[in-house]
């Protein structure tokens, strides 16, 4: 990734703690946001203000360690350092190509009068989207080794009585993988984050992390009305995080916006992270696939062997067949390795990870994907015995690397803090999701499949926290309900999911939700059945709303062939970026996005609703001055609605330009996608 402009940089430095105020500030380069630190009463506290209105009222700072000292109490500002950055950067593939960074930097170091453990440093960084701040600990008497038990960091939210929140529940058995709340704020109790909410003022806020690496994942604690406490997910024995003194959090962030819109066109989490570590990444290639996976979930195959076995090398051809005819990058295949029989959930300890079922000819499969001009994309499902899969990790991404196999998705399906691991005296221990255990173990699964140019897709994975921009071949993740929830879930997605989305785990990063069903009645309409609870043309929307440099026609091949007509938006939309916008929306509601594609001139909107039925105006002033586009626009039908008539859909074309504005009316759970392709 390479920076575009030069970086702007101011530094001051004030290094006599007698003239220092008790309070230091960094604005916003606009000015509307400023982050405000204070050591009153040698207790450490901020407080962020937006538009002259305090949002975050005084909130502690602090670390606790098992052995002690603690980093809280008895602190003061010692020396202050301001920092003003002003550059673009460059994604590889993404929802935008180039990248502004501009923000004000503080950091604080605070002194102690002790001997021993008294100093840390506050790093601030506020943006006019949003700010971070992190501790950094360096080297000192008396801190060695370090066992975190404690993280003090709040977020006492000023306006929380009028304010609703719309979150997940954290430390549950489902780990990311729930229906959206929206409730008052003071109902929160232990919340996942991107945590989102609005105040009575309409400001919106959401409350995240950035760059989690060897720490554990931060999710918020509720403990007293409108005070959210950092809870850091444990580890087996107790402990938070395991660590060395000279070390750096993750940032504590918080996305400020007057409007929901302005959540979604913040680049916070992204800017927050270093470049990129892996040099040239020009063979992570974003894409469109197809699999076989939708078929086990309707229960058409299995992943287990047997006859109806999905993942055999006929079956597998005759994907890659389709995916030729319509030019797909590849075919995701699941359930070809040894250990999917029997109840698959808790096969962690038997999946081997280079044997192959005796109908399953990886030699034959590869060199008919070669010849078509498809690759096979593998899978590695851990059922989440990590041990197992750490000792064939290597072995693994050699078989696919030898076959052409250039991304892998894998899975660590198992009940939040049951993840297994067997330690150094063969003991099991069992670890959630989101501990430091599992955060370093998922990123070495990334570098050992960067060594062999292979991308990853995580599912059931940690939440997303900016990592792709270090690490360019982490593609996409899962981390919430996805579309197989729709074909078994108890319920199944709402109608409102997709649009809650945008506004909660997509301020995370890319998601790989599986979009394109055609087929809505695999067990009948209506509202009571296992389906997709939306409409034919908010499938289509899907691929454009919930971004993602991967995008899966999930699908069986035969209802895409049935409805050709629909299906070519698949076929025509891109997964990679030039521009983002989006143009519409309030969370829950509804949302619109505007992207061009990153190869042509051609734009593409996506817009969705929720349960209610709803027409938005979308201003087209983001297309190109001077230029004339036509329209192909896929809509819901007159008499559209989910639960009798998902798939009555208008598609029509119009000519436009920049000046003018569409009218575009959704039905219940409906949507809207256009691509305006540019008239030469």
């Amino acid at each position: 990734m390479k920076t575009l402009f030069k970086i702007v940089t101011i530094i001051a430095i004030f290094s006599s703690p007698s003239l220092l105020a008790k309070e230091v500030s960094v604005k916003s380069p606009d000015g509307n946001l400023v982050f405000t630190l204070s050591d009153t009463n040698d207790v450490i506290k901020y407080k962020v203000t937006f538009n002259g209105e305090e949002v975050v009222e005084p909130s502690k700072l602090g670390l606790v360690f098992k052995d002690g000292p603690y980093l809280d109490g008895g602190f003061a500002i010692d020396t202050v350092k301001t920092t003003s950055v002003n550059s673009t950067w460059q994604q590889p593939w993404g929802e935008q190509q180039n990248i502004t960074d501009h923000h004000n930097e503080l950091a604080v170091a605070l002194l102690a009068e002790r001997a021993t453990v008294n100093t840390f440093t506050v790093k601030v960084r506020v943006f006019n989207d949003g700010l971070g701040f992190r501790y950094e600990v360096p080297k000192q008497n008396g801190l060695d080794k370090v066992n975190i038990t404690n993280e003090l960091t709040e977020f006492a939210i000023k306006d929380f009585k009028n304010s609703t929140a719309y979150w997940i529940p954290s430390r549950e058995f489902n780990r990311y993988e729930y229906v959206y709340n929206t409730t008052e704020f003071e109902e929160v109790n232990i919340a996942h984050t991107p945590f989102t909410f609005t105040l009575g003022s309409g400001v919106h806020m959401s409350i995240h992390e950035a760059a989690l690496i060897d720490y554990a994942g931060m999710s918020v604690n509720q403990r007293r009305p409108g005070v959210l406490k950092a809870d850091l997910a444990p580890w087996s024995d107790g402990i938070l995080v395991k660590t060395t003194a000279g070390f750096t959090t993750p940032w504590r962030t918080i996305q400020v916006s007057k409007d929901a819109v302005g959540l979604l066109n913040s680049n916070l989490i992204l800017n927050l992270n270093e470049p990129n570590k892996l040099g040239d990444v020009s063979w992570v290639e974003p894409g469109k696939y197809v699999g076989i996976w939708w078929g086990m979930h309707v229960k058409e195959t299995t992943w287990g062997s047997g006859e109806t076995h999905g993942a055999t090398t006929s079956e597998v051809k005759r994907y890659m067949d389709f995916a030729a005819k319509y030019g797909f990058k590849g075919v995701l295949v699941e359930g070809w390795n040894v250990g999917w029989d029997g109840d698959w959930f808790f096969n962690g300890d038997v999946f081997n990870f280079t044997e192959t079922y005796d109908d399953f000819d990886i030699n034959a499969i590869s060199t008919h994907g070669k010849n078509v001009g498809v690759e096979l994309i593998g899978h590695h499902e851990t059922s989440g015995n990590v041990t197992n899969y750490r000792k064939q990790m290597g072995a693994a991404f050699d078989l696919y690397e030898k076959h052409g196999v250039t991304q892998v998705k894998t899975g660590y399906v198992a009940d939040g803090g049951n993840i297994k691991r067997i330690d150094e005296n063969g003991i099991a221990r069992h670890e959630w999701h989101d501990g430091q255990f599992m955060v370093n173990e998922y990123l070495y699964n990334i570098t050992e499949a960067a060594k062999r140019n292979i991308s990853i897709n995580t599912h059931e994975p940690i939440k997303d926290t900016g990592l792709r921009r270090t690490y360019p071949n982490w593609i996409a993740r899962e981390g919430a309900r996805g579309q197989e929830f729709n074909a078994w879930g108890t319920p199944p997605n709402p109608p409102e999911h997709a649009a809650m989305l945008p506004y909660t785990r997509m301020l995370a990063g890319p998601m790989d939700f599986t979009p394109g069903i055609f087929n809505m009645g695999f067990n009948g309409l209506g509202a009571d059945t296992n389906r997709p609870q939306t409409t034919l043309a908010k499938q289509l929307a899907l691929y454009v709303v919930l971004y993602s440099p991967i995008q899966m026609a999930a699908d069986l091949p035969r209802n895409y062939e049935a409805n050709l007509p629909a299906f070519q938006f698949i076929l025509d939309v891109p997964t990679d970026w030039a521009k983002s916008i989006a143009v519409a929306g309030e969370v829950g509601d509804y949302v619109a996005f505007a992207r061009q594609d990153k190869h042509s001139e051609d734009w593409y909107v996506g817009a969705l609703t929720d349960e209610d039925s709803r027409t938005i105006e979308i201003k087209l002033d983001f297309l190109s001055a001077n230029k004339r586009y036509v329209a192909e626009i896929y809509r819901d039908g007159e008499n559209a609605n989910w639960i009798e008539n998902p798939y009555e859909m208008i598609i029509e074309q119009k000519n436009v330009t920049q000046v003018d504005t569409l009218t575009l009316p959704l039905a219940t759970s409906g949507g809207v996608a256009i691509r305006f392709k540019a008239i030469k």
